[in-house]
């Protein structure tokens, strides 16, 4: 029987039994004993925290680690000892796909069709195929370096498609993409699916999670679920809720009832705060949530990381040890608290293209700010003018009445700045870290040891004191870049997608800091891909093709999509919609 006898006879593509790895030096198995199977031509998400095991176990499968004990098949075949030929009939994406950067599309998938053996009349009508598949045929000379996130992300999925493979495994392809080019990969994965691939799509986002066939739960090295999405929000029935008509604020409310003992999660939801319970319709008493003499509890549908939290034992603690450390926010005599960060008519050219156009916005002390919009919409370069990090063409912008044009030394030391990549260096320990930053934000002798024994206490991070910050966990490199951009008490925190690709526990943690930060007074300008944390700020600016397009409260954001087909839209499609407008427009 040959191979594609063997795969068309098992109901299974990949099968996994006692399946364990463990890496020298580590105390803890990378995953222990877990066993699983993946359906063939389905698509099977692999979900967990930082640290889950999800990019141990798709490494597993492409041959590219030996297990330490257990069995794996891939195909009927195992995966490290018969790989040379498991890999033409394997496509695997990783985190950081190796596209070369100083190569056109073209040439890039050129360079892998060499690797994968496709030559003559194949690899041509291959090519077109996967060019017209991905809307790529448009950009073929464009250097690689030049596409957006979501091209480069496309781009690496034609790569990882030549040779036509029967199984494809994909590790986090959404981070760092916008909700429109995530959409129109799920798109193409889907088509994919329907023709008979099976697809492993690893992910920390549990809105993406929801669109697979099945889905895969893994924590600390072991599966704690594994059925459909919609099997595994039924188990939370009767457990999920949304205090609403809220008066004050929501950040307060949502600190209150997270201390309710029938509580295990919440976070805020545009206007509302949503919450999951211990038990099925044991809902906390709203007197001491004091969330407004209007307030009222309603019972809302479920969601895939309501499940995820229950499992994983409830969120963490809503306190935060940061906020609680710094002294409140007061303004210097004659700053207007109504605009503390300003953009005034803010233009960008690079040459002949205009990255920002005209954009303008003000935003309030103490307020969280959040400027969204597609990979290549301008946002970014907007962010960087508002960090002074790109000086504008035209207009101005102004952090604490001060133009950053103009005194950009004087304007950096009352803002904190944590990169999108994390600006991290490293190669230096977690310990020289935060030395190095805390001294460029100034502080010196005694204060700089306080300061730094001060953050090292509140983000947990003795344990890694002397580790190359290069090599921490994604989660823990969060934690210390917050740190390194908060040791001088800045005024202003600017955060450039500064939970991409964290998983939704780690996630609620660094936006504990936030709130606690913002209700000191501190103000916060964010950008995000993720829709749902965009609904965690009391304002938002789309900015797409350079030009701001709408600007609004979440909750005002998606009243401008209501339709009859859709009364209810989420954050995500009012994102869409607002930008297809701005299109028909």
């Amino acid at each position: 029987m040959n191979t594609m006898d063997t795969m068309d006879a098992m109901g299974s593509a990949i099968k996994a039994a006692g399946l364990q790895k463990l890496f020298p030096g580590q105390a803890a198995p990378a995953l222990d004993r877990i066993s699983v199977n993946i359906a063939y031509g389905a698509i099977s998400g692999l979900v967990g925290p930082d640290g889950a095991g999800k990019t141990t176990l798709l490494r597993l499968m492409a041959g590219l680690l030996e297990p330490t004990s257990g069995t794996l098949t891939v195909l009927g075949m195992d995966p490290f000892r018969q790989g040379d030929e498991l890999r033409n009939f394997l496509g695997y994406m990783p985190q950081k796909f190796g596209l070369y950067e100083d190569l056109s599309v073209i040439e890039n998938l050129s360079l892998y069709a060499d690797l994968r053996n496709v030559t003559g009349e194949n690899r041509q009508i291959l090519f077109e195929r996967l060019l017209e598949f991905t809307d790529l045929a448009r950009f073929t000379k464009r250097y690689a370096g030049k596409l957006s996130g979501g091209m480069k992300q496309k781009l690496g999925l034609a790569c990882t498609l030549l040779g036509t493979p029967k199984i494809l495994l994909l590790d986090e392809p959404g981070v760092g993409v916008d909700p429109i080019s995530r959409r129109e990969l799920w798109r193409m994965v889907r088509e994919l699916a329907k023709g008979g691939m099976t697809v492993l799509w690893s992910t920390s986002y549990l809105d993406e999670a929801e669109l697979c066939d099945m889905v895969c739960l893994m924590s600390q090295g072991r599966v704690i679920a594994n059925d459909t999405p919609q099997a595994i929000k039924s188990t939370m029935s009767g457990r999920s809720l949304h205090i609403t008509d809220i008066q004050g604020n929501r950040r307060d409310v949502l600190k209150r009832a997270l201390k309710a003992p029938e509580v295990i999660d919440g976070v805020i939801q545009g206007s509302n705060v949503r919450l999951v319970t211990a038990k099925a319709g044991v809902y906390p008493s709203l007197a001491p949530i004091d969330a407004g003499q209007d307030a009222r509890i309603i019972a809302v549908e479920p969601r895939l990381e309501d499940a995820f939290i229950s499992l994983l034992g409830g969120s963490p603690d809503a306190e935060s040890a940061l906020a609680a450390a710094i002294p409140a926010v007061e303004l210097p005599p004659g700053i207007d608290p109504n605009a503390v960060i300003e953009a005034k008519n803010l233009t960008k050219r690079f040459g002949n293209f205009t990255a920002t156009d005209g954009v303008s916005f003000r935003v309030k002390k103490g307020e969280i700010f959040g400027l969204l919009g597609p990979n290549g919409a301008g946002k970014s370069t907007t962010f960087k003018m508002k960090c002074g990090l790109l000086k504008p063409t035209e207009g101005q912008a102004l952090v604490m009445g001060i133009d950053l044009a103009k005194s950009p030394s004087k304007a950096r030391q009352r803002l904190g700045y944590m990169a999108q990549k994390f600006s991290l260096y490293s190669q230096l320990s977690v310990e020289k870290n935060l030395a190095f930053f805390s001294g460029v934000y100034g502080l010196r002798g005694r204060a700089q040891k306080n300061k730094i024994q001060q953050m090292l206490d509140i983000f947990l991070l003795h344990q890694y004191l002397n580790l190359p910050s290069g090599l921490l966990p994604l989660g823990v490199k969060q934690r210390l870049a917050l740190a390194c951009a908060v040791m001088h008490e800045p005024e202003l925190l600017f955060l450039d997608e500064p939970t991409s690709g964290v998983d939704p526990v780690a996630r609620r943690e660094f936006w504990s800091h936030i709130n606690g930060l913002a209700n000191k007074g501190v103000t916060v300008m964010v950008t995000t891909h993720f829709m749902d944390e965009a609904e965690y700020c009391d304002r938002i600016a789309l900015v797409y093709r350079g030009k701001l397009i709408a600007l609004g409260a979440p909750d005002e954001l998606k009243r401008k999509v209501v339709t009859s087909a859709n009364p209810n839209p989420s954050m995500e499609d009012a994102f869409i919609e607002l930008v297809r407008g701005a299109d028909d427009e």
